[in-house]
């Protein structure tokens, strides 16, 4: 579970409700703030909206599901994943591409594993990063399209949320006569496009975006991979793989692995 989403929503949440609160009528005003017919058109006109851009509804039901995806934490070491490439160039370079087929079994990351037994074919270099690069740039356009459905959903909210209030405007200037009714009319209008602005800001932008944040690390370990396994395909010193691929990491990375220790020859 990645703590800084769930609290950062509950706590934009609180800091909502905590806003409407300090009005005059303390915790109880929140009820002006709860209206049925403003969330069907707001939340139901936007879910439904994203709804008829999606290719089929299953495909709608997957993205939706990939809010999960936001509340759990990325586990990507790319130092680690260093390492074991340098491991395996040393194995490489004392025994052998052949004998990097043993150790592909220990190797727990399918893509990495893919790329070792590649080369353990001997398939050619150009194929390889070829073949490699291809899944990498399928993984990337699903984690857009997950990203896509958030951002649509975000765009939808407050446009939806106009035209509740329009609905609200509209049915409140056909009954001017009740001029008692006018102030209530105009704040029931105006709920929808507080719950546009709500879906948008509160829930769309910080899932999108963190979407987004989550696919950095994953695509950038596994060009790594791509580097460091075509690197020992091509029979290069396991000095210079390791300070190749140590240019992926961040200064204070870089420093910490060096001290650390990297690879051997």
């Amino acid at each position: 579970m990645d703590l800084a989403t769930l609290v950062g929503l509950l706590a934009a949440f609180g800091l909502m409700i905590f806003g409407i609160a300090q009005g005059e009528e303390g915790i109880a005003g929140v009820g002006a703030f709860i209206d049925v017919p403003s969330v069907l058109i707001t939340f139901g006109g936007a879910f439904m909206a994203v709804l008829a851009m999606c290719p089929s509804i299953p495909d709608y039901i997957k993205s939706l599901k990939t809010l999960t995806l936001a509340m759990k934490k990325v586990s990507v070491n790319e130092e680690e994943t260093i390492r074991s490439i340098i491991n395996l160039s040393n194995v490489a370079r004392k025994e052998g591409l052949l004998a990097l087929e043993e150790a592909a079994n220990g190797i727990e990351d399918e893509f990495m594993k893919k790329g070792v037994l590649l080369i353990v074919d001997g398939t050619d270099p150009e194929l390889v990063r070829s073949i490699m690069e291809t899944e990498l740039a399928c993984t990337e356009t699903r984690h857009k399209k997950n990203v896509t459905f958030w951002e649509n959903l975000g765009s939808m909210g407050p446009a939806w949320g106009m035209i509740g209030t329009l609905i609200g405007l509209i049915n409140m200037l056909g009954n001017l006569e009740d001029v008692a009714a006018v102030g209530p009319n105009m704040a029931v209008a105006l709920v929808t496009t507080f719950y546009g602005s709500v879906l948008a800001n509160w829930i769309c932008a910080p899932i999108s975006t963190k979407l987004k944040s989550n696919n950095v690390p994953e695509i950038q370990m596994k060009e790594v991979m791509v580097e460091g396994l075509l690197s020992i395909q091509a029979g290069e010193n396991p000095r210079v793989i390791e300070e190749k691929l140590k240019s992926f990491l961040s200064p204070e990375k870089r420093s910490a692995f060096s001290s650390n220790g990297g690879g051997e020859e």
